[in-house]
């Protein structure tokens, strides 16, 4: 019984994990198409505009979307040089680097943000259907 448990969530997680990456591609392709971000460069501007006064250490912002951080230093990069966000020393601790939105930022992502918002809208249920029960729990 166990077995056959096993390969059902294996299944699943498999199904779910080529259902992510269809998303991200056309997070991608539409995000590209429309506002000229990658959804990572999105992601990264939706954690700054979300986080207090627009700004965050940039260790924190790797663990929050999910990069190393040598990727995000070099997607920070091309931001920063597009004047969407830019890094200032933490004067608290000179180690630390704080990448912040700007007013350029702000603005991109605000106009972005129902372009990704809809993607997923139209994505969604048949990612949770596929994920509830199995990777999640079912709600009762």
């Amino acid at each position: 019984m166990a077995d056959e448990t096993d390969d059902k969530l294996a299944a699943s997680w498999h199904e779910l994990m080529g259902r992510y990456n269809q998303l991200t591609c056309r997070l991608d392709r539409e995000l590209r198409a429309a506002h000229d971000l990658s959804s990572s460069e999105f992601e990264v501007l939706q954690q700054l505009a979300g986080a207090t006064n627009g700004k965050l250490k940039m260790a924190d912002l790797a663990e929050q979307v999910h990069l190393s951080q040598s990727a995000l230093s070099r997607l920070v990069s091309r931001l920063e040089s597009d004047g969407l966000v830019c890094r200032d020393m933490c004067i608290e601790d000179r180690r630390s680097v704080f990448a912040s939105i700007t007013a350029e930022g702000r603005k991109l992502y605000k106009a972005a943000r129902p372009t990704q918002r809809a993607i997923l809208r139209d994505e969604a249920g048949e990612c949770s259907q596929l994920a509830t029960g199995v990777l999640l729990p079912e709600s009762n």
